[in-house]
C-alpha cells in the first residue's frame, strides 16, 4: 500500500483583523483536503513566515469557526519589507516548508507586500478589509459586517438623539474612502454623510442643521469617517504610524461635534465606533462571500493557477492578476450621489 503525500499549502491572515476570516480558512482548509492539500497555518501574518510559527490546519481545527469573528491564526500588521532581509527569509521560510503555494487573506498592504513576492512565490490573494477599498472587486471580506454594526448603533443613537433633540455624531473608520459612512450612513438614516472623497464644509452643514429647525426638525445624525478631511486636512490621534506608514487617525468626530456646539449653540454628542467595527460575528453576507473566496482560491491552485487574486464582480466569484490589482478605489459615484440626496 502507497503512502499519500500530501501537496502542502500554506495560509496566512495580514493587517487589521475582521469578520469573515474564519470563514476564509475554514473553505480553503476543507475544500483544500477534498483536492489533496495540507493545509498549514501561518501565525500572525507575514511575521510567521519570518519566524516559522505554524500550525498543521484539518477540518477538525475549523469545525465550527465559521460562526467567530477575528481569526485563528492571529493576525498583524508586520512588514517584512522593514525588516533586514525580510523577503529574503519569507522566500527561504517558504521554501523549507516545502509549500506548493501561498494564500494571503489581507487589504491593500498585506497584498502588496505579496505582489512584492510574485516572482518567487505561488501566491493567490483574497480581499478582505472593512474599508471595502481594494480594486478589483466590489467587496471585501468583512465590509457587510462593519456597515451593519454601525448602523446598529446608528438605530440605537437615533432614538436618543431625537428624544433629547441633540445633533449625534458618529465617527466610523474609512481611512481613505468612506465606504464604510456611505453604506451605513444611508442605511441608517443619517442627515449628513461625510467622507474623505469631499472635503468637509461644517459652515454648510450648520445652516442646514439650523433650516431643520426652523421646519420641525429638532435632531440630526451625522456619519463621518475617520479620514473626512476639514480645511483640507485629516484629524489625527497620534502622530505615530505603523510599519506600512499610516498615521493613526481619530478625532474628527469630536472635532465636528465642537464646532456645531460652538457655532450654532446646539446640544451635540459625538461617538467613536472604532475597532468596535471589527468584531463580532461575520453576518450571512460575508460567510458566504469568504467561503466563495476560499474555495475559489485552493481551486486555482489546484488547476496552478497562481499570483491571482479572487474578486467579486456583478455577483460572481472570478480572479485576477495580483500584479495588476493595485491601488484603491472611492466610494462609487452613484452610492455618493445618493449620500447627497439625504444630505440636504
Amino acid at each position: 500500500m502507497s503512502i499519500q503525500i500530501l501537496k502542502k499549502v500554506g495560509v496566512l491572515t495580514g493587517g487589521g483583523d475582521c469578520p469573515g476570516l474564519n470563514s476564509a480558512i475554514r473553505a480553503v482548509v476543507v475544500r483544500g483536503e477534498q483536492l489533496g492539500f495540507e493545509v498549514i497555518g501561518i501565525k500572525n501574518g507575514w511575521e510567521g513566515l519570518i519566524k516559522k510559527d505554524i500550525e498543521i490546519l484539518n477540518k477538525k481545527k475549523v469545525s465550527g469557526i465559521l460562526i467567530k469573528g477575528g481569526t485563528i491564526l492571529g493576525s498583524s500588521r508586520f512588514n517584512p519589507l522593514k525588516v533586514k532581509d525580510g523577503l529574503k527569509k519569507v522566500i527561504k521560510n517558504f521554501k523549507e516548508l516545502e509549500m506548493e503555494a501561498l494564500i494571503v487573506i489581507g487589504g491593500d498592504d498585506t497584498l502588496g507586500v505579496a505582489r512584492r513576492l510574485l516572482k518567487s512565490i505561488p501566491i493567490v490573494g483574497i480581499p478582505k478589509t472593512i474599508d471595502n477599498d481594494i480594486q478589483g472587486t466590489d467587496f471585501c471580506v468583512g465590509f457587510y459586517t462593519a456597515v451593519q454594526t454601525a448602523v446598529d448603533i446608528i438605530d440605537k443613537v437615533y432614538s436618543t438623539a431625537e428624544s433629547h433633540h441633540r445633533v449625534m455624531v458618529l465617527e466610523v473608520m474609512g481611512r481613505d474612502f468612506g465606504w464604510i459612512a456611505a453604506y451605513a450612513g444611508i442605511a441608517g438614516g443619517a442627515d449628513y454623510i461625510l467622507i474623505p472623497e469631499n472635503p468637509i464644509d461644517i459652515n454648510k452643514i450648520c445652516d442646514n442643521i439650523k433650516q431643520k429647525e426652523k421646519q420641525g426638525k429638532l435632531f440630526s445624525i451625522i456619519v463621518v469617517s475617520e479620514g473626512a478631511k476639514l480645511k483640507g486636512k485629516v484629524v489625527l490621534k497620534t502622530k505615530k504610524r505603523d510599519t506600512f506608514g499610516h498615521p493613526q487617525l481619530g478625532g474628527i468626530g469630536e472635532v465636528i461635534a465642537d464646532l456645531i456646539e460652538k457655532n450654532i449653540k446646539k446640544d451635540t454628542r459625538w461617538i467613536s465606533l472604532g475597532h468596535i467595527l471589527r468584531g463580532g460575528t461575520p453576518c450571512a453576507f460575508d460567510r458566504i462571500l469568504a467561503t466563495k473566496f476560499g474555495v475559489k482560491a485552493i481551486e486555482l491552485i489546484s488547476k496552478r493557477e497562481f499570483n491571482k487574486m479572487v474578486a467579486l464582480k456583478e455577483n460572481k466569484v472570478i480572479s485576477l492578476s495580483l500584479d495588476k490589482v493595485k491601488g484603491q478605489k472611492a466610494v462609487d459615484k452613484d452610492i455618493y450621489q445618493i449620500t447627497k440626496i439625504f444630505s440636504q
